[in-house]
């Protein structure tokens, strides 16, 4: 099949753990190969060339739908829904009512609960240069409200840039945040570890600080001077799992990251006002990668905005339409 200037198939992967079968469609265009599963509308694999031209797999993917429904904890390349990142305790009050969700990740909610997004299978169909995920979350999924209506499309465009744009509606007012969480290792995601191996710029002289369980604080405090601060291109270090307040709000570029050894370099921009930086200190055993092999910059509201007035809103009300866009641009230099 071909949509436009960009090259989509589709094939059977597998089934997922309740049986649904699961597909897997391939995008081609400007140099990049993507490859994206209706489970968890996870991107299994992006191919891009170095500054020899060479085709390298720059992500951290696995090999089947089962493995990633065995390997719940990373996140490996998953849409991240109804809620990216944390939410403190697991609760939110909204319009005078109070909202419990699971705590999956110590006294707090992380990335939708544990049956999110990621755990989900979406239908899917082609679309104009690449191809949309649909699906419908009903009220009261994972303790959320409000039945919400959500398609995520994936397009290449002619420079092979892959662009992810999240769409809802719901019934009712509920939290919204979406985001993908694939891991980037620009010298290959065999190559070993990306931190320490690649450079990073941050668009962002803040950052909001958290406490020992992730939580923001709901400060928004300046990194200069300090080890988060990426407003000018450095080698990437590790210790980092915080999200950073995008200079330009909405539209402002996001991200550079950049790895010198083959020349790669990988611009992030975004709708979103921030955008999390995680470099993966650690994984859980039936991780097949080593610490820190790649780094994760999700794109998102800010965490636990749902109980932080003096954040940006992440609350998305009948009538309304949540509608977020990141583009993730490929070169070399």
């Amino acid at each position: 099949m071909t949509s436009v200037d960009t090259v989509v198939e589709k094939e059977a992967a597998g089934t997922a753990p309740d049986g649904s079968g699961v597909e897997r469609w391939t995008l081609e265009r400007g140099g990049t190969r993507v490859r994206l599963l209706t489970y968890g509308g996870i991107v299994q694999s992006v191919e891009v060339p170095d500054r020899s031209g060479e085709r390298a797999d720059v992500v951290l993917g696995l090999a089947s739908a089962a493995e990633y429904a065995a390997c719940r904890g990373p996140f490996l390349g998953a849409l991240i829904g109804r809620y990216a990142n944390r939410i403190a305790g697991g609760t939110f009050t909204l319009d005078g009512v109070t909202y419990a969700l699971p705590r999956n990740n110590g006294p707090n909610c992380l990335h939708g609960g544990a049956e999110g997004f990621d755990r989900r299978v979406w239908r899917a169909r082609e679309a104009a240069d690449g191809v949309r995920l649909s699906r419908v979350s009903p009220a009261g999924e994972e303790g959320f409200p409000g039945r919400l209506d959500v398609a995520v499309t994936y397009t290449l465009d002619e420079a092979g840039a892959l662009g992810i744009a999240y769409d809802a509606v719901t019934d009712a007012p509920t939290p919204v945040s979406l985001t993908n969480h694939t891991y980037w290792n620009l010298n290959g995601a065999a190559s070993g570890p990306a931190v320490g191996h690649h450079e990073l710029r941050l668009a962002a002289a803040r950052m909001t600080p958290v406490d020992g369980t992730g939580i923001p604080t709901g400060e928004l405090v300046p990194v200069a001077g300090t080890r988060h601060d990426f407003s000018a291109a450095r080698p990437l270090d590790g210790g980092h799992d915080h999200n950073f307040v995008l200079d330009g709000g909405a539209g402002g570029p996001a991200a550079e990251l950049y790895a010198p050894a083959s020349g790669r370099v990988l611009t992030i921009t975004t709708t979103e006002p921030g955008i999390q930086l995680y470099t993966a200190d650690s994984f859980e055993p039936s991780v097949p990668f080593v610490a820190g092999a790649g780094v994760a910059l999700e794109t998102q509201a800010f965490p636990d905005a749902p109980n932080r007035p003096g954040f940006p809103s992440a609350i998305l009300r009948p009538g309304e339409r949540y509608a977020s866009r990141t583009t993730y641009a490929f070169g070399t230099r």
